[in-house]
């Protein structure tokens, strides 16, 4: 798959995910197309629910959550943890935005995240910790990788903040 470039239009996916409710979508998915013209979706993508980075960064989210959406924007968090483990994950954080589940790794392949990745000289699949804002238009409007999660949230608000 191709490297996702900011321009390009971003890949379009329909996942089961939990807190739909907290974007208005109604029943146990959300679909990009649904949100497409109406937001400004953050989409970021992380390893595991319950390790420390990956909370570090869902709880930076969080805290700015009223920030992103008086500016127009939601907030979709996605990886390969099933719905049960983000249910968890979710309670025990207060996450106050969806989490998507995307557990063949099929929309993480699609964005060019699932990727091989080196820990203590073990080689494995998985996702590296991405970040892609997407415009009202349904295209990458900025995209980070390899992402540092302390400070990774703020960052990405006041990129929202200047999109207008």
């Amino acid at each position: 798959m191709a490297e996702i470039t900011e321009g390009s239009r971003a890949p379009r996916f329909t996942l089961p995910a939990i807190n739909a409710d907290r974007i208005g979508m109604e029943g146990e998915k959300v679909a990009l197309k649904d949100l497409i013209g109406e937001r400004i979706v953050v989409l970021y993508f992380y390893p595991r629910d319950m390790t420390k980075g990956c909370t570090t960064e869902a709880v930076g989210f969080r805290d700015l959550k009223g920030q992103f959406t008086r500016n127009g924007a939601v907030v979709l968090g996605v990886s390969t943890d099933d719905i049960d483990s983000h249910e968890k994950f979710a309670a025990k954080q207060k996450l106050n935005f969806p989490l998507l589940s995307d557990e063949d790794a099929k929309v993480a392949g699609k964005y060019g995240v699932w990727q091989q990745k080196r820990m203590f000289g073990k080689v494995s699949q998985g996702i590296v910790r991405s970040t892609f804002v997407i415009d009202r238009c349904g295209k990458i409007a900025k995209a980070w990788r390899r992402v540092r999660p302390e400070g990774h949230a703020r960052e990405v608000l006041d990129f929202i903040k200047e999109m207008d």
